[in-house]
């Protein structure tokens, strides 16, 4: 009889979830909705583009949404997006609160300039008071390719699944050369302990180059990451900044 009643609560528990199973387990769907589906992403691009297009050059910063301004993690956050802002780089996030916030707020406080590419979530993510701009973006894939498309660098504060995937995506377009020599700083010494002993052994185990790492900085310190960030900008890239057209009602930040 007992097992008779954990079949039926595990036939009732598929039987739930069948529906939103089904929108990933019943293969290919319509040409048509295939299509619409193609222009919805096509749609994303081309609002970011518009609305991004003239706010280099920037420097990313990923991490949790998850830490208050009373943690440590935060202040720092705020404080590098402070330091970075004063090399006329624009700071760039996902646009949310938290790590995004904070890097958000030391650049808006500072005179500097503060953007944000925020996502549509389930529970709506709000976006964060400092920025000067942001645009709000449907796909995860979508979001991540104009996080790093603006980019001439990156900064890894701590943070969850959501930030590992920034990093070790923005991680393979370096290894790939897809991107090239880009600063990455990894910021949080104790908190990424793992994270970087696990790439000295991918390094040792030879799945990756150990140049691969080169442009990466494991660090605790501001100045010591801003320092990294603004050596290779100066040493690699002449920045050119676009020009609106009035006829596209396009303008600066």
């Amino acid at each position: 009889m007992a097992e008779t009643g954990i079949m039926a609560k595990a036939l009732a528990w598929d039987l739930e979830l069948a529906p939103k199973q089904g929108k990933y387990l019943t293969g290919p769907r319509s040409r048509f909705r295939e299509l619409t589906f193609a222009f919805s992403v096509f749609w994303e691009f081309i609002k970011g583009f518009r609305a991004l297009h003239f706010i280099g050059p920037c420097i990313t910063v990923f991490g949790s949404a998850r830490f208050d301004e009373n943690h440590q993690y935060y202040k720092d956050a705020r404080e590098l997006g402070k330091k970075i802002s004063m090399l006329d780089l624009t700071i760039l996030t996902g646009g949310g609160p938290g790590i995004m916030e904070a890097a958000n707020r030391g650049a808006f406080e500072s005179g500097g300039k503060s953007v944000g590419c925020n996502i549509k979530l389930p529970q709506e993510q709000k976006h964060n008071p400092y920025m000067h701009k942001w645009v709000t973006i449907k796909y995860f894939f979508v979001r991540k390719v104009l996080l790093v498309k603006y980019s001439y660098g990156f900064v890894v504060m701590p943070g969850g699944v959501g930030t590992m995937d920034e990093f070790f995506e923005t991680l393979t377009l370096i290894q790939t050369a897809t991107i090239k020599n880009f600063p990455v700083v990894i910021f949080g010494k104790y908190y990424y302990k793992d994270i970087w002993e696990m790439l000295q052994k991918m390094v040792a185990a030879k799945t990756i180059a150990e140049q691969d790492l080169n442009l990466v900085l494991f660090t605790d310190d501001i100045d010591q990451a801003v320092n990294h960030i603004n050596f290779y900008i100066n040493k690699h890239y002449q920045i050119k900044k676009a020009k609106p057209l009035k006829l596209l009602l396009e303008r600066f930040v």
